[in-house]
């Protein structure tokens, strides 16, 4: 068992007791296809059973309500019968980092108060997926940042990141901040936001290859680009094809031995 699995085992240990059960999904950036990859991994375990809720503590960006907010998609892809508001319980306009989109509403976030939001998804799901705002060092309120929530939630992670060029260094930084928090990192799942000839970036065949090296991680698999509008049958079936889900399912499962 390498340094980091150890670390990563003993820091679960002690966050499970806060009782927060399931898996945090953040970015290595903005749109890099978070909300994709948590509804189909959802979408799939809900179909072999598993009682798994989704949670987006915050969102911005869309208009209150709007049908193509992040929460709207989530439930609409996944299947979960929570509401919208319900699966984002803060909800803001404007397009810029939570706190400042909270400024501009006039609201202000506390992370006991966004914790607080979530507490009746846990209460009445036996796990959640958890979807971040950007990636682990966006600003989340006034004092904290993303990272400051999962390390508080103590869940492990999920890292989803673009296959592209650039995707190495920016994957191998965000597991050194939460190697740094002592946070578990089950895996990496690369998405393919855009449509991109293999030959304009020769990088994306090998990136994968690169990031289990370097970083010692495992790499869950790579999630497709999906034309059109998707819907909740078509990420479920290419979440079963492209996600390696054992390991993910494994994760949920340690969590409530």
């Amino acid at each position: 068992m390498s340094d980091l699995r150890k670390a990563a085992a003993g820091t679960h240990e002690h966050h499970s007791s806060r009782g927060w059960r399931g898996l945090f999904v953040t970015g290595t950036d903005t749109e890099v296809g978070k909300t994709f990859v948590t509804a189909a991994i959802a979408a799939a375990l809900r179909q072999d059973g598993l009682d798994v809720g989704l949670w987006k503590p915050v969102q911005s960006g869309a208009p209150h309500g709007s049908a193509d907010s992040d929460a709207h998609r989530l439930q609409r892809w996944s299947g979960v019968d929570d509401p919208p508001e319900r699966i984002a319980p803060f909800s803001f306009e404007a397009p810029l980092a939570p706190c400042l989109a909270a400024r501009e509403a006039g609201v202000e976030l506390t992370l006991e108060r966004l914790i607080a939001g979530g507490r009746p998804l846990m209460e009445r799901h036996d796990a959640l997926l958890v979807e971040g705002a950007g990636g682990l060092a966006a600003p989340l309120t006034a004092q904290e940042l993303v990272v400051d929530m999962i390390n508080e939630l103590g869940m492990p992670v999920l890292i989803v990141a673009r296959p592209g060029l650039g995707t190495v260094n920016h994957t191998l930084l965000t597991l050194a901040m939460l190697r740094q928090r002592r946070i578990p990192v089950v895996g990496v799942v690369l998405n393919d936001v855009i449509p991109t000839s293999p030959g304009l970036d020769p990088s994306r065949p090998v990136n994968g290859e690169l990031i289990a090296r370097y970083g010692n991680i495992p790499v869950l698999g790579r999630f497709p680009y999906l034309a059109g509008r998707p819907d909740g049958n078509q990420l479920l079936h290419e979440a079963a094809r492209h996600i390696d889900l054992a390991s993910i399912r494994a994760a949920l499962r340690h969590q409530r031995d």
